[in-house]
């Protein structure tokens, strides 16, 4: 089923959807950037939950409870190992692995960060690329998804994947 690709700027633990992602490392803690945001904002129960789940291979993904936020789950998606540097075959990896606990938990409306770009020090447009190109591959699979967001949290970071999704528009 087709779904819907919106890029919004702002704080993603704001965001109006049922579930939201965080950009994480292998065995869940969950420091600066989006992590340290998601923590801020749904409290120490959150980062406690993802780490008993963890650790796991880079690329894959676990959800928690969303602790004193709004969503039906965070969902954690391991982009990095303990070296805190990603490639792209993790984020699309890690992507991919959002999505699919998304589907399996009937999720309609997801929001992403734009992974590894922070603390993983990827390049902005190389991660939008990857990242909508995944997104919008995916949707041949999707039976539950309707709306996915790309959040980002600075006027660059929305430029680059404003301008990902409409190269890449279909």
């Amino acid at each position: 089923m087709p779904y819907t690709l919106e890029v919004v700027r702002g704080d993603i633990t704001r965001v109006n959807t049922e579930a939201i992602v965080n950009a994480a490392n292998n065995e869940f803690w969950m420091g600066s950037g989006v992590a340290g945001a998601i923590k801020g904002a749904g409290g120490q129960v959150i980062e406690t939950e993802a780490m008993n789940k963890g650790p796991v291979i880079p690329g894959e993904a676990v959800f928690t409870g969303a602790g004193l936020l709004p969503f039906k789950m965070v969902i954690h998606a391991a982009v990095m190992g303990q070296d805190l540097r990603t490639s792209d075959r993790l984020i699309r990896q890690a992507t991919v692995a959002s999505l699919n606990i998304a589907e399996k938990h009937r999720i309609q409306s997801v929001a992403f960060p734009a992974f590894g770009t922070g603390v993983g020090g990827f390049p902005m447009k190389a991660c939008a690329n990857i990242m909508v190109t995944t997104v919008r591959g995916y949707q041949a699979r999707s039976q539950n998804i309707q709306r996915v967001v790309f959040c980002l949290f600075d006027a660059l970071g929305y430029k680059v994947f404003s301008d990902a999704l409409a190269a890449k528009k279909t």
